[in-house]
C-alpha cells in the first residue's frame, strides 16, 4: 500500500508560480507511475500530468503544456508539479496519485492510489 501526502498549495496571482510536492510512504515508490489531476467546485477530475517510473516519459492536458512541469525523485519517494504563469482557470484542489500498471495513463480509473489534495488558488 502506498500514502500520498501532498503539500505546496495557496492562494497566489495570475501569472505566479508553485511548486506543489507529493511525499510516499513505502518503498516501492519507484515502481508506479505517478500522475497529477485537479478537481474545481462542481467540476469533473482532470488529469494534468503524468510521469513514468523512471521519469522518461511525460504527459500533459493541453491547457498546461509550456507552463506545468512534473518531475520525481526516487531516492526521496517524491514526485513534483511545477506551475508557471497560473491563470484562474487553474484554481482547483490538486491530488497526486499512484498508477500500477504498465504503461502512463491519463483515466483516474488506472490509479490505485490518491492523496487528499492540496487547494491551488489563483486570483485574477
Amino acid at each position: 500500500q502506498v500514502q500520498l501526502v501532498e503539500s505546496g498549495g495557496g492562494l497566489v496571482q495570475a501569472g505566479g508560480s508553485l511548486r506543489l510536492s507529493c511525499a510516499a510512504s513505502g518503498r516501492t515508490f519507484s515502481s508506479y507511475h505517478m500522475g497529477w489531476f485537479r478537481q474545481a467546485p462542481g467540476k469533473e477530475r482532470e488529469f494534468v500530468a503524468t510521469i513514468s517510473r523512471s521519469g522518461e516519459i511525460t504527459y500533459y492536458v493541453d491547457s498546461v503544456k509550456g507552463r506545468f512541469t512534473i518531475s520525481r525523485d526516487n531516492a526521496k519517494n517524491t514526485v513534483y508539479l511545477q506551475m508557471n504563469s497560473l491563470k484562474p482557470e487553474d484554481t482547483a484542489v490538486y491530488l497526486c496519485a499512484a498508477n500500477s500498471g504498465l504503461i502512463v495513463s491519463v483515466l483516474p480509473k488506472r490509479y490505485n492510489y490518491w492523496g487528499q489534495g492540496t487547494q491551488v488558488t489563483v486570483s485574477s
